[in-house]
């Protein structure tokens, strides 16, 4: 059964109303077929007028639909034969944080990406997408097996912040995340890194330096949640739409920030709605990128992917 949010309430008593239409026809034997074709042109038109007018806040719900399309589903969606590999080779394996290489149209790949869970117990396995320190490690640890075979590295984000427990402090956390955004700089083969769902902090960042780096188009990208951010200034969770509104961390947002390089759409109503669709549509966009890089001599590349964040935030008056 779909789930709604509340702003989709409208297009969910329509869609209601269209199921209940569709059910009469069945048992009745009646020709239903005009209202059903003028109920299905006004949800259309609904749905239409309110995702071209969603607010940030609104945005920021879609990208934590519990639908919504995670790390693990774009992978056996877009790639043959994964090989899932684990563990950074010093603490444990981190759930919260996969990776290994694949096949993308006749490409091997190392794909790598945070991964959250449907249900309380996958939830509690993979920690919410929160990385532990082992996990960054692991995922460098991966990026560094990739450039040793000359394989292109492919990044998911999609996480609500690295894990903030004393336990992860006390393994070096800050000195994890670090040493990735050092190490991912000077990668010697190509790197794409996509924000899938969240984008949050030091946690997203970890794993986002790349040659180029995308947002699908209800995701949030930002060093701090809403919820957080109202906290922090109100005292109180309930200013989180005023927070978002002052972040400015859309997907628009980031691309007229020149903080990312491009937004991916997603199908009308959001990557929920059609998973295979949005990520034979991602895949295009990871191939078409992949071709553009691959064509790049490595240095230039690497000197093109440390000019493009050494720009951000330069102010010129």
């Amino acid at each position: 059964m779909r789930t709604y949010l509340d702003f989709e309430k409208p297009i969910a008593d329509l869609e209601s109303r269209l199921e209940e239409t569709k059910k009469l026809a069945e048992s009745s034997n009646v020709d239903v077929s005009e209202a059903v074709a003028v109920l299905e042109q006004s949800i259309e038109k609904l749905r239409r007028e309110i995702f071209q007018n969603l607010t940030r806040w609104q945005r920021v719900q879609l990208s934590r639909h519990p639908d919504r399309p995670y790390t693990l589903d774009y992978i056996s969606l877009m790639c043959n034969q994964f090989i899932e590999l684990h563990g950074d080779r010093t603490v444990r394996d981190d759930p919260a944080m996969i990776g290994g290489f694949c096949e993308l149209d006749g490409q091997t790949v190392m794909i790598i990406g945070q991964q959250k869970g449907r249900n309380t117990k996958q939830r509690q396995h993979r920690n919410f997408g929160m990385s532990n320190p082992e996990g960054y490690r692991k995922a460098l640890r991966l990026m560094k097996l990739a450039e040793k075979f000359n394989k292109p590295i492919i990044t998911l984000i999609d996480t609500p912040g690295a894990f903030p427990g004393l336990e992860a402090e006390e393994r070096g956390q800050g000195e994890a995340i670090a040493r990735n955004l050092k190490e991912m700089f000077m990668l010697k083969v190509p790197v794409i890194c996509i924000i899938i769902g969240e984008g949050a902090s030091g946690g997203a960042l970890g794993i986002a330096i790349g040659d180029r780096v995308f947002m699908l188009e209800n995701t949030w990208y930002s060093v701090i949640s809403p919820e957080s951010c109202s906290s922090i200034l109100w005292r109180s969770w309930n200013f989180k739409e005023q927070a978002a509104e002052a972040l400015k961390l859309t997907a628009k947002d980031m691309t007229t920030f020149n903080l990312v390089d491009g937004i991916i759409d997603e199908p009308l109503g959001g990557a929920h709605t059609d998973h295979s669709a949005m990520a034979s549509h991602l895949k295009d966009v990871i191939l078409q990128n992949l071709a553009e890089l691959n064509a790049l001599d490595t240095d230039e590349r690497i000197e093109q992917r440390i000019d493009k964040f050494c720009s951000m935030g330069v102010v010129v008056e």
